[in-house]
C-alpha cells in the first residue's frame, strides 16, 4: 500500500519550503502538479529529479480515481500546487477523497498558505475566522455576500487584482463602508505589502493605485453590539 502526501510549496519566496517537503519530493514515486512547468521551476531550484504528472482542475474528475488505485497497489506520491497547500483554493480534495474509498493514507505536510500571513498580519481578530475563499463570480455572488452580513467571524476573501475595488465597494455595500479590514498582497514576494482601513478607505486607495499581484482580503465580522449602538443612535 503506497501513500499520498500533500506537500505545501512557496506562495513567494522559495526559501519557504520545508526541509521535509523537499526530502518527500525527492523519495517519492511521482509527483501529481498543478502545473508541470511551475513545479519544474521548484525542482530544478532544489536540483531534485522526479517524474511529473498533471493533476489539475480540469483533469481531476477523470484522474483521481486512476492515481489511488495506483496508489493503493503500492506506489508513493505526492500532490503539489502551484503555491501554498494543496486543496486550498486549489484542487486536492478529489484525489484524498479517491485515496480514503482506496483505504490510501493521506499525509498533510505543515507549511506555507497564504491566508495565514495575511490573517495575522492583518490587526483583526483571529482567534475566530472563517475562509471564503474566492467569492463566485457571477451566480450566486451577490447572495454569498448577503449571507455574510451578520457573520461575527473575521472573514477571509482571495481576489484576483482584477477583482479587488469590485470586490471592496460590493463588501462596502453590504457591510457598510466603515467596516475594518486589510489587504495584502504579494505575501512572501519582494514587494510584499499590507494595508489596513475601512473597507470605503482600501477600496479608494486602489482606484487611484492599480492593484498587482495575488491578494488576501480579511475583513472584520459584525460587531452585533457596535451594530445596536449605531441603530439605536439613528433613532
Amino acid at each position: 500500500m503506497g501513500c499520498l502526501y500533500l506537500v505545501p510549496t512557496p506562495v513567494g519566496n522559495l526559501e519557504d519550503i520545508t526541509l521535509r517537503a523537499l526530502r518527500v519530493l525527492k523519495e517519492v514515486d511521482l509527483i501529481l502538479a498543478e502545473d508541470t512547468r511551475t513545479t519544474g521551476i521548484l525542482l530544478q531550484h532544489y536540483e531534485i529529479r522526479n517524474s511529473l504528472c498533471a493533476h489539475h482542475k480540469f483533469n481531476e474528475h477523470q484522474t483521481a480515481e486512476a492515481f489511488a488505485k495506483r496508489m493503493a497497489a503500492g506506489e508513493d506520491m505526492a500532490l503539489v500546487t502551484d503555491a501554498g497547500t494543496p486543496g486550498i483554493s486549489d484542487p486536492g480534495f478529489m484525489l484524498v477523497r479517491a485515496c480514503a474509498a482506496e483505504c490510501v493514507a493521506v499525509i498533510c505536510l505543515p507549511g506555507a498558505t497564504a491566508f495565514v500571513p495575511a490573517l495575522v498580519n492583518s490587526g483583526l481578530p483571529c482567534e475566530r475566522f472563517t475562509f471564503e475563499g474566492f467569492l463566485p463570480q457571477k451566480k450566486g455572488r451577490q447572495t454569498r455576500i448577503q449571507q455574510l452580513c451578520d457573520e461575527p467571524r473575521t472573514m477571509i476573501f482571495y481576489e484576483s487584482p482584477y477583482r479587488v475595488v469590485k470586490t471592496l465597494e460590493e463588501l462596502a455595500t453590504a457591510f457598510g463602508g466603515d467596516r475594518r479590514a486589510s489587504v495584502s498582497r504579494e505575501i512572501s514576494k519582494l514587494h510584499e505589502e499590507t494595508l489596513r482601513g475601512t473597507l470605503d478607505e482600501l477600496a479608494a486607495h486602489f482606484k487611484t493605485t492599480a492593484p498587482r499581484g495575488e491578494f488576501v482580503m480579511i475583513v472584520e465580522g459584525l460587531n452585533r453590539k457596535k451594530s445596536k449602538e449605531v441603530e439605536a443612535s439613528t433613532h
